[in-house]
């Protein structure tokens, strides 16, 4: 910790760091009370003792035993009186030091001392106001009258003395500070006597008089003179004050502002009388001095003292006062020679600051505040925001509701649920029992309430249905009562899990409209740096105009210090010069080239170059020194302005100004276009010893293509001038004329440096890298948002990747919040370029349109139905595309494809395209998206876009906001239709405001666009009002809590990641939130999905073993534990195979990787779902060279058993491929979309989406060029990849491997057997008195197995209880017995090994035997082991033993087996799909169900096709075989080429099922003949047949 010391020994602790900042507690009153007391009694005492200065020159000075009282006054303002006695020893104080021994050095030390003084001596009064010289005769001195002395900041000072009727002096004694401040005060002449400290009165108007100046004090200021850093650093405050008129190029101040005192910098007083607002930070050194930083807010003044670390206070409420007057962001800046500055040594004072010194300090600087300093774009976007915010007044409920309205999914509302019923209950104010009935899922809300009313009044006819709302229970979202029930989500999430819908009915004016905009909302101003304040972004304002004003003080200081001293140049030039590179440094290091040429100019005075002060000038000026100084302060006030008006926010209420500048349009330019490229400023110290040249590579673009070839500059090296830049100076000329230009093209300026291969520094030195190196970007339109050609300087910020900002071996690397800026110089001709489009070409009617012959009619309609992609249509079809596009109007997605097909979008061209897109049919809003992508930068294009999306509803909009809010980087300017729209929307939505809040708030980190969307946010937060402000800042808050909690996680050790967590957050009341739940951080520390009911795959599997994942039975048996009856089991089984479909071909057509068992998950009711998709579009992991995901998606051998019920396939598993196959067909329709929504999103920032190569991979998976049946039949065959990938099965064996030191024994609130829902004791079933094996029995379900009967006596009970546990099932309780019981002897356990077939009687009544031994040696065991729950667990009866009551029941088959079938005798079906195009007949053999072999053993089944007749057996086609099956998935296509409709009129197609058998002859199982004459070839049929007994051909 850095530590400031004070007078009085107190210490101010800040962060060694000063970006680091950490929150402190809040102090309650008492405790503030108590600090003060013992501060005080701390005070008292070290006032006894002094502080030798200097032994040898200085005598010890008297110990005054003084009596303080204090006096609180407003604020707790803490105020120190002094005795008289006091008084009187400090008058003579410094009479003591021997002047005569003191010599410079000592002094000089004693004056730039900080710990001068820390023993409460008190600081010499006399010399505030007094000229530090001998010849000093006299002057102006303070009222005896006492004053409370309260220290100022270093750089935004506020008055000491507030009515003071002297002047502010124009110079200061520096002591290396920046010259903006004077910390000396230049008073009158008037003699009076010393000045001491004495008790302050309440507040009144304080009088100044004349303090005496002994022959000691002016020895003494003698010496002060005569010290080399007074020298340095400034003159006497004589020469600074003439009497008369003073020569000044300051403006002149206006009347009304009052007069200020400065301080020494080295004064050190009572922390207890700081002011509020300021908070001593770490000192740093600037030319070798002390630089005293100030920043930080405090409520209460003993804030000063108890925060030893940065606070913020802000709750977002508009009437909140900005706490913080001034930000030092101190940050260590580039290796340069000489003496070294601190950047951000500037000042940010928020325009909303009530320091009168600051507002008039920029009052004083009008030109600050005039249109040449201000973004006119972002003046132009405000007062466009005021027109749109007065269309949505705060008294229309309709869009300020002030609640949360249930959102409405229409599509699926018009998919026709009307034939389903829901339950539903509803909460009537007036009723003690909810009101619940039936109702269909088509109703509207306003039948609902109706229905409710029906209840509580007689006579519905005097009830004002609209009045009454619907509201959630639970929930603070209302339905919306002009739709229906079944189209609000929340109501199909409650059909989809299966929970109860529970609604509140409420009176609409008894709702909560917390969130509802006001009328103080409607009128308050558009500020968009207001509430920006818990907004992290890349990119923080260095200076204010309020700081700049600061900055300039201090220069006009020093430049009237040179006008009234011209015969002392040599002297006071060094300090202008600093000033200025002060002021550059603050505004970014940026050194234009009028400040240098001025800057050299000045500096000729010092070598005494110019003629004599008295000289006129040609130009005016009295002299040339006053010519030379006014130059520069022209360059400054430049630069400024330029600065301002590049970076800076505008100033609210700031209104455009007609423009009366003349112009000419663009069409009639005949120059090139050209620009002066000047220099970068700001670079890193590391470029400086990394890179030896650097080259700027300059492209001119429009929709994402070059317009001409890129130019490249000159390699050139780093300048050194005040600071080091890249300067190049050169004119760059595109060999295109300004009347070509489109209004959208834009100038992409791209940054490289060569690598200096001498560099041991360098950012890679370990790595041979051959090519220059990227180093930062950035892009500007060429037309402003008026439609005027850029013209003079532009800065540029350039962004950077965090590779280059890394810090090499030369020392610290570049803040990433400093900004790299690149200065480009456009011409300025005396008249704007103007832009004005062309007129629109006539339009053809489509009917008068000669029809198109078939050929070029056949090869539109294949172009127009391709999906997206046209980057490799050949250009061939790009013309045919272009010249007949006029008959494109009915496809629907050829507009984008014919825009993108446009031969040229020069301004000739425009005419034609515009009209095109005016005649052109509306588009859907999904598929106007596609012409908001980057390859359509045209403002027309986009506007219509956004007038056919308009059309979309809010709960539609939400579906793809992210992706409109990544489309608004592709906008030109911020003034645009998109970024309107989103705000107009998010007026009238409570859902879209907050969706869009969060969105904004993740794309304010890209610094490529950081400004734009920090403006819109901040826009938002203007637009939302007060109550939804407040509620997104809370938001905020808890984010970043947990943000700070889950790093904290992260980098604890494994044994202390097993939390538990409580949240405190601070707001209106405290909210308690309190997550019991236990917290796992696996791998990658995620925070996974709390769903109910639901455990990972992992730890499903690992109940049998590591090697669980191996096994087929996990899944199941898991299910059927939580569903024991069979209906119960049946639903989960359908539920399974339903969401397994769905996760298969997202995570397959979105490549979703990293699909281990704990990334995938499954509730009790088995619904099945994925979590974690870090990984997407096929960025797998791998493992060394290997990819850790190798199959196409998750599809195990344990999931196929819970689909097919067993280990045979079934019928079911054909449904699950049905499944699949609908779902990749229903998804391929609308590949358009999915692929305009990801390529919209390329420029998010995602690593895994961020060009045409992963959206490739998206086009490959969906397929998008073949028809539904080839789909069927290439997703068919991703199943059986899937299926039968061991990778998948090791993938998770690994990493149930690398997860074993997280397994263990179920805790006490889990079951420890895995087929017992639950644990049970000795307590709650009764003690048992024996255990007997009384019988085994077969079963068929799911397969054929053997289970045994448990003869159970309790005591209490007359007649036993007869149990069924499997062999599996007493293996497991062994082995957990083994576990829990490792030093018991337990009874030993049957092998499981059986050599031949397991399940068959003979093995069956073997280990009947073996188990009733088992369990009688068991049950007479240690009463540890036989009383405990895993046995009581065991033993205990379950849903599937309640089938069975008694011995009578053991006779009876649960299950009938199959019935052999006879011989000859045919069964089963066949599903085929019949098609016919371009002379081809295709049959699909889908499925076959149910089949039957003679010998009752599974058939290898495969199918075989003829079209009869077929003499010679050409036609024959057949399928795959199929092994040990008897419900065969084929999905196969068979291809009949080069028949013609009539030819197969005439034809049958004979199908057989046959069985392929190894030792003996193919055996058939069935057959079909179908005559094609019956089928109508020009639509695809899809049949189950029967199968029949055919003659086999």
């Amino acid at each position: 910790m850095a530590h400031i010391s004070s007078g009085n020994g107190f210490k101010f602790d800040r962060p060694a760091s000063p970006g680091v900042v950490r929150p402190k507690g809040i102090v309650g009153k008492e405790e503030a009370l108590r600090m003060e007391l013992e501060a005080l009694d701390k005070i008292k005492r070290e006032k006894r003792h002094t502080l030798p200065v200097t032994a040898s020159s200085v005598n010890p000075l008297p110990n005054p035993m003084t009596q303080t009282s204090t006096s609180r006054q407003e604020k707790d303002l803490i105020v120190f009186s002094e005795s008289e006695t006091q008084k009187e020893e400090q008058k003579d104080k410094f009479e003591d030091i021997d002047l005569e021994k003191l010599t410079k050095e000592e002094l000089e030390k004693l004056l730039l001392d900080d710990s001068f003084g820390v023993n409460k001596m008190t600081r010499p009064s006399s010399l505030l106001g007094c000229n530090l010289s001998a010849s000093y005769p006299g002057g102006h001195a303070f009222n005896p009258a006492s004053f409370h002395w309260t220290p100022t900041p270093t750089h935004a000072q506020t008055p000491i003395f507030p009515s003071a009727p002297f002047p502010k002096p124009p110079c200061s004694f520096q002591n290396g500070f920046s010259p903006a401040l004077s910390p000396f005060i230049s008073l009158p002449a008037q003699p009076t006597l010393f000045l001491s400290f004495t008790p302050v009165q309440p507040p009144a108007a304080l009088v100044y008089q004349q303090p005496a100046v002994t022959p000691e004090m002016a020895k003494l200021f003698d010496k002060i003179a005569s010290t080399s850093e007074y020298l340095k650093n400034g003159r006497s405050s004589s020469m600074e004050t003439q009497s008369g008129s003073v020569k000044s190029l300051e403006p002149m101040p206006q009347p009304s502002e009052p007069p200020y005192i400065s301080r020494f910098e080295w004064l050190d007083l009572d922390p207890l009388n700081k002011r509020k607002e300021v908070e001593v930070e770490e000192t740093r050194t600037v030319s070798g001095c002390p630089f005293v930083e100030e920043s930080g807010t405090a409520k209460d003044p003993w804030d000063a003292v108890l925060l030893d670390e940065h606070e913020v206070v802000d709750n977002g409420s508009p009437s909140e006062q900005v706490k913080s007057k001034v930000t030092l962001a101190t940050q260590p800046r580039r290796a340069s020679t000489g003496a070294a500055v601190t950047r951000s040594q500037s000042l940010i004072i928020p325009a909303t600051s009530t320091d009168p010194r600051s507002a008039n300090a920029l009052s004083k600087y009008s030109i600050l505040q005039g249109n040449e300093a201000q973004n006119l774009e972002v003046v132009a976007f405000c007062e466009d925001i005021s027109k749109l915010r007065s269309k949505f007044p705060h008294v229309d409920l309709a869009t300020n509701p002030g609640y949360v309205l249930s959102p409405v999914i229409t599509q699926r509302d018009a998919g026709g649920d009307s034939g389903g019923s829901v339950k539903v209950s509803i909460e009537i104010s007036d009723s003690q029992q909810p009101v619940t009935f039936t109702c269909d899922v088509s109703s509207p809300v306003d039948l609902l309430i109706m229905q409710a009313l029906c209840w509580v009044h007689d006579d519905l006819n005097q009830v004002d249905i609209s009045s009454y709302v619907l509201k959630v229970c639970g929930q603070e979202e209302v339905l919306q009562n002009k739709h229906s029930l079944g189209s609000h989500e929340y109501v199909q999430n409650c059909r989809k899990w299966e929970t109860e819908i529970k609604l509140h009915l409420l009176f609409l004016s008894t709702m909560r409209r917390d969130l509802a905009r006001t009328a103080e909302d409607d009128i308050s101003p558009i500020v968009l740096e207001k509430y920006l304040g818990l907004v992290e972004r890349p990119f923080k304002e260095a200076v204010t105009r309020e700081g700049l004003a600061e900055y300039l003080e201090g220069y006009h200081k020093q430049v009237n210090l040179c006008l009234q001293n011209e015969s002392t140049l040599y002297k006071t030039v060094d300090s202008v010069v600093q000033s200025v590179k002060n002021l550059c440094c603050a505004l970014d290091e940026i050194e234009t080239p009028a400040i240098t040429d001025a800057i050299k100019r000045t500096l000729v005075l010092q070598a005494g170059c110019t003629s004599s002060a008295s000289t006129g000038s040609a130009n005016g000026y009295a002299s040339p020194v006053e010519e030379i100084l006014a130059g520069l302060t022209d360059a400054v006030y430049d630069l400024a302005k330029l600065y301002l008006r590049s970076f800076c926010p505008t100033i609210p209420g700031c209104t455009m100004e007609e423009d009366r500048r003349d112009s000419r349009e663009a069409s009639g330019t005949t120059e090139h276009l050209q620009f002066t490229l000047f220099a970068v400023h700001g670079i890193p110290a590391t470029w400086v010893s990394s890179f030896e040249k650097y080259y700027l590579m300059c492209a001119l673009t429009h929709n994402n293509r070059n317009l001409f070839k890129p130019v490249q500059s000159k390699k050139v090296g780093t300048y050194k001038s005040f600071f080091y830049h890249i300067k190049w100076d050169e004119l760059i000329s595109f060999p295109i004329s300004v009347a070509l230009l489109p209004l959208e093209a834009m100038l992409s300026l791209s940054l490289y440096g060569v690598l200096n291969q001498n560099a041991n520094n360098s950012p890679d030195s370990n790595k041979q890298r051959k090519g220059p190196e990227l180093l930062g970007r950035v892009s500007m339109p060429l037309f402003d948002f008026r439609r005027v050609l850029s013209r003079g300087s532009k800065l540029l910020s350039l962004w950077t990747s965090p590779q280059v900002l890394q810090p090499g071996a030369a020392g610290k690397g570049k803040n990433p919040s400093e900004r790299i800026i690149l200065q480009v110089d456009f011409p300025s001709p005396a008249v704007d370029v103007l832009y004005v489009g062309p007129q629109e070409n006539g339009c053809p009617d489509p009917q008068s349109l000669e029809p198109l012959d078939l050929g070029d009619r056949g090869e539109i309609e294949k172009l127009c139905g391709t999906t997206y992609v046209l980057e490799n249509t050949i250009l061939s079809d790009r013309q045919l595309l272009w010249d007949q596009r006029y008959y494109c109007r009915d496809y629907e997605y050829s507009l984008p494809k014919i825009l993108a097909s446009a031969p040229s979008w020069d301004w000739g061209s425009m005419g034609e395209i515009h009209s095109l897109l005016h005649h052109w049919p509306p588009l859907s809003s999904v598929s106007a998206l596609e012409l908001l992508d980057s390859k359509f930068a045209d403002t027309e294009v986009r506007k219509v876009a956004m007038s056919w999306i308009e059309s979309s509803s809010d709960d539609e909009l939400a579906d793809y906001l992210p992706q409109l809010v990544q489309a608004v980087k592709f906008e030109c300017h911020l003034n645009n239709d998109l970024a309107i729209f989103l705000l107009s929307r998010a007026l009238g939505n409570i859902n879209i405001a907050h969706y869009l809040y969060w969105l904004l708030r993740d794309a304010v980190q890209d610094p490529a666009f950081s400004q734009r969307y920090d403006r819109i946010l901040g826009t938002l937060l203007c637009l939302c009002g007060t109550g939804l402000r407040a509620e997104l800042e809370k938001q905020t808050r808890l984010v970043q809590l947990l943000g700070a909690l889950a790093e904290k996680v992260r980098q604890a050790n494994n044994s202390t990641r097993q939390i538990n967590v409580m949240f405190k957050v601070c707001s209106e009341k405290m909210l308690q939130i309190e997550m019991k739940n236990k917290i796992y951080f696996f791998v990658q520390e995620k925070l996974d999905m709390l769903v109910p009911s639901s455990e990972t795959l992992r730890k499903i599997q690992v109940e049998y073993g590591v090697t669980g994942s191996f096994k087929d039975k996990p899944l199941a048996e898991w299910l059927r534990k939580y569903n024991p009856a069979e209906d119960e089991y049946e639903k989960a089984s359908e539920n399974f195979i339903y969401t397994c479909a769905g996760c298969c071909v997202a995570t397959y057509i979105l490549g979703i990787c990293d699909r281990h068992n704990d990334n995938i998950m499954l509730r009790s009711t088995g619904h099945m779902f994925h979590i974690d998709f870090g990984k997407f579009l096929g960025h797998a992991q791998m493992i060394g060279s290997f990819k850790r995901d190798r199959a196409p998606f998750v599809l195990t051998s344990d999931m196929a058993y819970v689909i097919n019920g067993g280990e045979r396939p079934t019928s079911r598993f054909q449904l699950f491929v049905d499944l699949c196959s609908q779902a990749y067909n229903l998804i391929r329709k609308h590949s358009n979309l999915f692929l305009n929504l990801l390529s919209l999103m390329t420029q998010s920032g995602l690593p895994e989406l961020t060009g045409v190569q992963d959206l490739k991979y998206v086009y490959d998976a969906l397929q998008p060029q073949t028809t539904d049946a080839e789909a069927t039949i290439f997703f068919t065959r991703l199943i059986e990849s899937s299926l039968g990938s061991v990778a998948t099965k090791f993938n998770f064996f690994l990493h149930n491997l690398a997860q074993l030191r997280f397994s263990g024994l179920p805790s006490n609130d889990e079951p420890i057997l895995s087929f017992a829902p639950r644990t049970y004791t000795i307590k709650q079933d009764g003690r048992i008195r024996d255990a007997s094996i009384f019988s085994f029995q077969k079963r068929y379900n799911p397969d054929k197995h053997y289970t045994y009967v448990i003869r159970i006596l309790r005591e209490g009970q007359s007649e036993p209880q007869f149990v069924f546990r499997t062999f599996d099932e007493f293996q497991e309780l062994h082995n957990k017995l083994t576990i829990l019981f490792p030093l018991w002897k337990l009874p030993g356990f049957p092998s499981k090994m059986v050599l031949g077939r397991t399940h068959i009687k003979d093995v069956a009544s073997k280990r009947k035997v073996e188990l009733s031994s088992y369990v009688h040696n068991l049950m007479r065991g240690s009463t540890e082991v036989t009383q405990c729950d895993l046995i009581y667990t065991f033993f205990h009866p379950i849903a599937r033993d309640d089938k069975t009551e008694g011995v009578e029941g053991l006779s009876k088959t649960l299950d009938i087996p199959p019935v052999s079938p006879t011989t000859g005798r045919v069964e089963g079906e066949v599903k085929l799909s019949v098609s016919y195009r371009n002379s081809t007949l295709f049959i699909m053999v889908m499925h076959i169900k149910d089949l039957m072999s003679n010998d009752g053993a599974d058939p290898n089944p495969y199918v075989k096709t003829y079209l009869l007749p077929d003499p010679h057996k050409t036609s024959k086609r057949k399928t795959k075989i199929t092994r040990k099956t008897r419900n065969p998935t084929f999905n196969e296509m068979l291809v009949y080429s080069g028949y013609s409709k009539e030819t197969l009129k005439q034809r049958e197609l004979q199908l057989s099922v046959l069985s392929a058998e190894s030792l003996r002859e193919n055996c058939c199982l069935g057959g079909i003949t179908l005559s094609l004459k019956d089928f109508d070839l020009s639509r695809e049929t899809v049949k189950w047949y029967k199968l029949t007994t055919v003659p086999y051909f």
